[in-house]
């Protein structure tokens, strides 16, 4: 059997990903910051389907949280397969309203952790001549959205890059890029989600099946939803300046800044 390494389990996309991945029979590693909440969902995911979930504690926005995180994927007695980096969060507010300690946490947490847990998962993986790493972004990372949007953009630029310095080593290497999904994440930050249109709202079951078949394909960039990737694909052809006040003000309105 096969593992799975989660990072932001308990909640969302995460739970999504450890959901399908139990049922499909890979062992776990789930990687929150609740030591309850991750031990009730292994508990549950181990009654459910048989397979093997180790629960551990971190905060990646903490040195010692990627640390540690960082230690277990680099672990040759219990290989990782599969790296699944799904922590983040969005700051409320724009640009300037933000304090610099929220900001700097969360480049810490969707930037350096990134970087570093992908990449110590990725040398082994290499060694062993397989194994996957799904870095979940946001469609923001493709328009003009400040930091949260920035710092999603970085994500998908950095596992393009790496995907192509490890083709042909058997590691895939995918950016996920969802829109908005049914989770706790603008919840968390505090932000209200009633005038979001409900054909803009995605399912995280179904963003994830959809997810796992894209990198199957060795897709380097997943964008998991038709509409989403029309939607993208006219951001791609607007002028610049208009999409920036376009996406300026529909984040003010809908999401993360």
């Amino acid at each position: 059997m096969t593992t799975a390494l989660i990072t932001g389990a308990t909640a969302g996309i995460g739970a999504a990903f450890a959901r399908r991945l139990a049922a499909d029979g890979h062992n776990l590693v789930l990687v929150a910051r609740s030591t309850e909440r991750l031990q009730e969902q292994a508990t549950e995911l181990h009654d459910r389907h048989g397979i093997e979930a180790e629960v551990l504690t971190a905060d990646l926005s903490e040195d010692d949280g990627i640390a540690s995180v960082e230690a277990r994927l680099t672990n040759r007695r219990q290989p990782v397969d599969l790296l699944i980096n799904n922590a983040g969060f969005g700051n409320k507010g724009r640009y300037l309203d933000v304090s610099m300690a929220d900001e700097l946490k969360m480049l810490k947490v969707h930037c350096e952790a990134v970087l570093r847990l992908t990449s110590a998962a990725a040398a082994g993986m290499k060694e062993r001549g397989r194994g996957g790493v799904v870095n979940v972004a946001s469609v923001a990372a493709f328009v003009p959205r400040g930091t949260y949007g920035a710092s999603k953009a970085w994500v998908v630029q950095f596992t393009q890059g790496a995907a192509k310095d490890l083709a042909g080593s058997g590691v895939r290497l995918m950016a996920l890029c969802p829109g908005f999904v049914r989770t706790e994440f603008h919840e968390r930050a505090g932000m209200g989600t009633d005038n979001i249109p409900g054909w803009m709202w995605l399912d995280a079951d179904k963003l994830v099946a959809s997810a796992l078949a894209d990198l199957a394909r060795g897709k380097s960039v997943s964008i998991p939803d038709a509409r989403y990737k029309a939607l993208m694909g006219l951001a791609k052809v607007a002028p610049r300046g208009l999409l920036g006040g376009v996406t300026s003000k529909t984040g003010r309105k809908y999401g993360p800044q």
